[in-house]
């Protein structure tokens, strides 16, 4: 069942549901679907509703509202991951399969050991690809909201928006060099469901002793991630599968 998404909220619709946008070729052209044929729409509030094409043309789907369904496919917590920026695709990794892994939003970040440097000129065309890559993860992995990806991020930005968040913990690998394993459990222990949880992790080089205590400062947690030490690319995908496990397949 192809799923897609919309921009407006449940309360809003009646019996019908107009699709446009590059959706309507994916479903026109791509799918080859025609009236008669079944999605589901996901409304911008995380409701998703079976629908049933009654006509579909080159600009417009228009769906009629069979049911509306009842399972959610979000994480009982709302998890941002926060990425120094990374070299070449691995921010593009992070958000794909990051979504898959159940994260409610991105902010990628300006650190101090990042290579990549971007200027809010550049930052254009890379947030426009970036959404569209988290958009289409959606679609594939069932999920019932797109999560959201920021523009790049000064460090101070990051800093401030910290505090509107629960939970607040920073990947650091000089704590796993040090044998530190139990602040990650001890952070979701105290963590409960509806609560907005914040991750910081470095670019490849880390992040540096000043980042790590103006976060410290700012009331982040540091947690090593195992005994390994883990790629910038791979650590978040980490503490999301340990989020999952502890919030929804451990209960």
């Amino acid at each position: 069942m192809q799923r897609y998404f919309i921009s407006e909220k449940k309360e809003n619709l009646t019996s019908r549901i107009t699709i446009t946008g590059d959706d309507v070729h994916h479903i026109s052209r791509v799918m080859r679907m025609k009236p008669g044929s079944k999605l589901i729409c996901c409304t911008s509030d995380g409701q998703a509703a079976l629908c049933e094409i009654e006509e579909v043309n080159d600009e417009t789907a228009v769906c009629m509202i069979i049911d509306w369904q009842t399972a959610d496919y979000e994480l009982p917590v709302s998890v941002t991951i926060a990425s120094g920026l990374p070299k070449g695709d691995k921010l593009e990794w992070i958000l794909q399969k990051g979504t898959e892994l159940g994260a409610a939003s991105f902010i990628p970040f300006n650190a101090a050991r990042s290579v990549v440097k971007l200027d809010a000129k550049k930052a254009v065309k890379k947030v426009e690809r970036w959404r569209k890559i988290v958009k289409e993860a959606s679609e594939q992995s069932y999920r019932n909201r797109i999560p959201e990806v920021a523009e790049p991020y000064s460090w101070k930005e990051l800093i401030i928006a910290s505090a509107s968040y629960d939970v607040k913990i920073v990947a650091y690998e000089e704590s796993a060099k040090n044998g530190e394993l139990a602040n990650l459990a001890k952070a979701l222990n105290e963590s409960h469901s509806g609560q907005t949880i914040l991750v910081v992790f470095g670019p490849e080089g880390g992040l540096t002793e000043e980042e790590i205590k103006q976060l410290k400062d700012a009331g982040f947690t540091a947690c090593g991630l195992g005994p390994r030490i883990l790629r910038t690319e791979t650590a978040p995908l980490y503490v999301l599968s340990a989020v999952s496990y502890y919030f929804e397949l451990s209960r």
